[in-house]
């Protein structure tokens, strides 16, 4: 972090004071560096002025407007999101997520019919991340309803390892089927990066805990 502020000052010696400011931004975001907020910044001033309005107005109006699903707490601008309230989908088997990107994952392989439960985030006492702080009462309370089974689809990692154990200490005793995604995800792998096939093979081949 400490190289990555020393790499935007170094910039700053170049730049007027509002493009300084712009690269700064940018470069707070995830994943973007000095010299990618350098160029974005760049792109950003050379576009048009409709196109550059158009963007920040639709930053601004997702800002304002995108929220938590009522039922399963992953992001939409509705009460609920599109999964949901499909009634096509089977609101008896959930599977449960760390984020929204995983269960995108998952959509992408178009072979789970259920529905989902993002934690966003797992359990990690190292960062003091305690139960508590992800969105597990939420799930505890649709369990209350009609559920038949809950699929634990938290990452390899050691925190997602930690959350699903814990989560299954929680619910075995209310009598619903309890399952763990397969070994098919490497161990540390993040769902969001994992091919749709062994997505697809992780969950067929699910193991009841």
């Amino acid at each position: 972090m400490q190289y990555l502020e020393k790499k935007v000052r170094d910039s700053m010696e170049y730049y007027s004071g509002q493009i300084n400011k712009l690269i700064e931004e940018l470069s707070r975001l995830p994943g973007i560096g000095a010299k990618s907020a350098q160029r974005l910044a760049f792109h950003i001033i050379n576009m048009p002025k409709e196109q550059v309005d158009a963007l920040t107005g639709t930053i601004q109006t997702a800002k304002n407007t995108v929220r938590y699903c009522n039922n399963c707490c992953t992001l939409t601008d509705g009460e609920l999101c599109p999964i949901c309230s499909n009634p096509k989908r089977n609101q008896r088997v959930i599977m449960v997520v760390e984020n929204p990107r995983d269960l995108v994952a998952y959509e992408k392989t178009q072979k789970f019919d259920g529905v989902y439960h993002v934690l966003h985030g797992a359990i990690s006492p190292m960062l003091g991340i305690g139960p508590a702080d992800i969105r597990l009462k939420e799930l505890i309370l649709r369990l209350q309803g009609e559920v038949d089974e809950v699929i634990l689809a938290t990452n390899s990692s050691l925190e997602g390892e930690t959350t699903a154990m814990y989560m299954s200490k929680l619910i075995k005793p209310s009598g619903i089927k309890v399952t763990r995604i397969a070994s098919g995800v490497p161990v540390g792998g993040d769902l969001e990066y994992i091919d749709e096939v062994t997505l697809l093979r992780a969950l067929e081949g699910r193991t009841e805990l």
